[in-house]
C-alpha cells in the first residue's frame, strides 16, 4: 500500500512536468501559426483560453500533489517508526541470542559437573563395595570326619562358606586374595581328637610365608587349637591355611573347624 501511494505521487509529478512542457510547446506552436497567418488577436484569445485551462489543471494537480506530499510524509514517518521498531526487535533478538548462548554454556557446564559428580559417586560406590570385605567358612561342606594326616604341609580348603562379602575368598582353592591395600584380621579354629601319634595343627600363610600357627597334641580327649592375626596386605596378597604335617583335623555339620577374616580399614 505504501509503495503504491509513493508511485502515484511520482507519476503525478511526471505528469505535471510533461504538462508544463506540452503547454510551452502549444504556446510556441500558436505563436508560429499566428505569425504565419497574421491573426494576432485570435492568437491572443486562443493563448488566453489555453492558459486558463492549463492553470486550472495545474491548480488541481498542485492540490493533489500537496495531498500526496502529506500522505507521503505520514508514510515516511510510519516507515521510520517501523524501522525503529525493527531495530529495537533486532536488538532484543540479539540480547536473547546472547542470553541463550550464556544459558547453553551454563547448561553445558552443569552437564559436565553432573557427569563429574556421577563419576565421583560411582567411584565412591565402588570404593565402598571394595571396603566391605569379610568371609567365614568351615572345613567340610557336608558329612563328618578327619582331614589328614599328610606327609607334608597341605593347603586347607574351607568349602562351607557362610559369608563372603566382597568375594575375596575362593572356596575352591582356600585362598583369600586382598582386593585393596589395608589392614585385615584373620582367625582360625581347629578341632581334633586326642591321638598318641597325630597332633592337630595348621599354620596361617601369607604369600607362601608362615605367619602364625595353631597346634596342640595330646594322647586322648579332644583338642581345640586356635589363633588370630592382623596383617597389612597389599592388593593381590594371598592368605590361606596349611595343615601341619602328620596332623589330623576334624570337622562335621556342627562346624568345629573354621577360618574367618575381614578388612579392618584401608591404607
Amino acid at each position: 500500500m505504501e509503495m503504491k501511494m509513493f508511485f502515484q505521487a511520482l507519476l503525478l509529478i511526471c505528469c505535471l512536468s510533461t504538462l508544463l512542457k506540452a503547454n510551452n510547446e502549444i504556446i510556441s506552436d500558436l505563436k508560429q501559426t499566428a505569425s504565419q497567418v497574421g491573426d494576432t488577436e485570435n492568437l491572443s484569445n486562443n493563448q488566453q483560453t489555453c492558459t486558463q485551462d492549463i492553470n486550472a489543471v495545474l491548480r488541481e494537480m498542485s492540490s493533489s500533489l500537496a495531498g500526496l506530499k502529506v500522505e507521503l510524509w505520514y508514510l515516511q514517518r510510519d516507515y521510520e517508526v517501523k524501522v525503529s521498531d525493527l531495530e529495537l526487535v533486532k536488538k532484543e533478538l540479539d540480547e536473547l541470542k546472547q542470553q541463550y548462548k550464556a544459558q547453553a554454556e551454563e547448561l553445558m557446564s552443569f552437564k559436565v559437573m553432573a557427569n563429574s559428580t556421577e563419576n565421583h559417586v560411582e567411584v565412591l560406590r565402588r570404593e565402598g563395595e571394595v571396603k566391605r570385605v569379610a568371609f567365614s567358612a568351615s572345613l567340610l561342606d557336608s558329612g563328618a570326619g578327619n582331614t589328614g594326616p599328610f606327609n607334608t604341609q597341605t593347603p586347607l580348603v574351607f568349602r562351607h562358606v557362610v559369608a563372603n562379602i566382597g568375594n575375596a575368598y575362593n572356596p575352591n582353592t582356600g585362598f583369600f586374595i586382598a582386593p585393596v591395600r589395608g589392614a585385615y584380621h584373620f582367625e582360625f579354629y581347629l578341632h581334633g581328637g586326642g591321638h598318641a601319634s597325630h597332633p592337630t595343627g595348621a599354620v596361617l600363610v601369607k604369600n607362601g610365608d608362615p605367619i602364625f600357627i595353631a597346634y596342640e597334641h595330646q594322647a586322648s580327649l579332644s583338642v581345640n587349637p586356635s589363633n588370630g592375626v592382623t596383617l597389612l596386605l597389599e592388593i593381590g596378597d594371598v592368605v590361606f591355611l596349611r595343615q601341619w604335617q602328620n596332623s589330623r583335623i576334624y570337622d562335621s555339620q556342627n562346624r568345629h573347624t573354621t577360618f574367618s577374616g575381614h578388612l579392618l580399614f584401608t591404607m
